[in-house]
């Protein structure tokens, strides 16, 4: 038979499990929050982690916790939820009522069961360990939550850096590779002008430059904590050289340059940091979509498409359809792309839609732009090793394209007219015959003036000779 232990809280009893880590606060929160079906993030637990730490190591060098065999114990603790070896015991729903206090709550037990693990006590014992006045002293829900959200959030935009800033190498790449393969350029999908595809590929790796350059600015906007502002920013409850010092330590110990708010009580009710930081996401977003469908369009066909590109065949791609393989990266990326948008227009509502001293929705924000962060990171990570790394430029194709398109008379505009130019194009379809035919029997231009015009190095000069 399962032994359980009686815990109390302002409600009455519950049974809670012998050997769990958690106690009657998560026990509560898992029956009332059964919404989005995901515990809160793994990173965001992690970080809630370093956020005890700091507290602890504060209180400690401040002389709350004189027992050393409790401090020690407590230390360890907190370092083992950091380093995420007690993630697997935060079990709350990620969409929970109380701006977080369950998530909180749900930590605050871990750690003091742990503790109570490491000291050889039994779990459940409060009076020696209490998740509420040792390892939640001088803190709150409304302090340590978007504290421990900005320090998540930091770490892993700068995995979505890195992972943008290799999708933008891998861009350049094909840039040189296939910086001599002439093909249309087209505007409202209709043939424009030549370029070449290398050139295409330049236009999409300065987009994830860009949006690189966007994600190294959130951390600016991130760095800023409430730390010790417990309910609503004032303070209430915790001593002034806590205050002052605990930010400092939470500095020291995770490396990022955090540094407590001039105005903690702004810093604790306006989410709107999260609002931007989200912008910058959904702008990341907007590239991996507009991109991931050019290369669906410039692959369409194969045998009656545009044609131009081939991409990597990952799977096939019709159970009655034989023969059919689909573009199953980009797509895969595409709908990543349109999730981490959908996400920022809830970030938004929710910012807007916290009352007063506190913004209620905070676990719905923690959700949505966690989620992002990560759909993003692994949206670019696999365009770029399961499609960009592979893609292959069909150059006879493009080359067919180009020659037998109204873009190659734009090449010769320079040289001979509009109106000219014009008559070679009615010419053509009168006569049914390509393009360049049509040129060439003109007389207006030779076929040494025609190849160098639509070579790579004409198509690509900037403005006219």
């Amino acid at each position: 038979m399962e032994c359980y232990r009686t815990e109390t809280d302002l409600l009455g009893t519950r049974q809670i499990p012998a050997d769990a880590f958690w106690g009657i606060h998560t026990a509560r929160a898992l029956e009332n929050f059964q919404i989005a079906g995901k515990p809160v993030h793994p990173e965001l637990v992690k970080a809630f982690g370093e956020v005890k730490l700091a507290c602890f190591q504060t209180n400690h060098k401040l002389g709350f916790f004189p027992e050393t065999e409790k401090a020690t114990a407590i230390e360890q603790t907190c370092a083992e939820m950091a380093e995420g070896l007690l993630t697997q015991h935060i079990l709350v729903d990620s969409l929970q009522g109380g701006a977080g206090t369950s998530t909180n709550m749900n930590v605050n037990e871990v750690i003091a069961n742990r503790t109570l693990e490491l000291m050889g006590k039994e779990k459940g014992d409060y009076s020696l360990i209490s998740p509420l006045d040792d390892v939640n002293l001088h803190q709150s829900t409304n302090d340590t939550y978007p504290t421990a959200l900005k320090i998540a959030a930091i770490r892993m935009i700068r995995q979505l850096e890195q992972s943008v800033l290799a999708l933008q190498e891998a861009f350049q790449e094909k840039e040189k590779e296939f910086s001599r393969v002439v093909k249309i350029g087209r505007t409202q999908l209709q043939d424009a002008v030549l370029t070449t595809l290398g050139r295409e590929m330049s236009a999409y790796a300065e987009a994830f430059n860009r949006d690189r350059w966007r994600l190294s600015k959130c951390e600016e906007r991130l760095r800023v904590v409430n730390l010790g502002g417990t309910a609503i920013g004032t303070g209430l409850g915790a001593p002034r050289q806590f205050i002052f010092r605990v930010v400092d330590q939470l500095r020291e110990n995770t490396g990022i340059g955090l540094s407590r708010a001039e105005n903690m009580i702004d810093n604790t009710q306006n989410a709107d940091v999260f609002v931007e930081v989200s912008g910058m996401m959904k702008a990341c977003a907007v590239s991996i979509l507009k991109i991931s469908n050019d290369l669906r369009l410039m692959a369409s066909g194969p045998d009656a498409g545009l044609a131009e590109i081939i991409l990597p065949q990952k799977q096939a791609g019709s159970s009655i359809m034989p023969g059919k393989v689909n573009p199953v990266i980009p797509e895969a990326a595409a709908q990543a792309a349109l999730l981490a948008m959908g996400h920022d227009s809830v970030i938004a509502h929710a910012a807007a839609a916290g009352n007063l001293e506190l913004n209620q929705f905070l676990p719905l924000i923690a959700h949505s732009l966690l989620e992002s962060i990560g759909l993003l990171t692994q949206a670019t990570t696999t365009l770029r090793v399961n499609c960009i790394q592979e893609l292959k430029a069909k150059e006879e194709q493009c080359r067919k394209n180009a020659l037998n398109s109204t873009a190659l008379i734009t090449a010769i505009v320079p040289l001979i007219g509009y109106e000219k130019s014009s008559d070679i194009v009615k010419k053509a379809k009168e006569e049914q015959i390509s393009i360049r035919e049509a040129i060439l029997n003109s007389g207006w231009v030779n076929e040494h003036e025609l190849n160098y015009l639509i070579s790579p190095e004409a198509v690509c000069r900037l403005g006219s000779k």
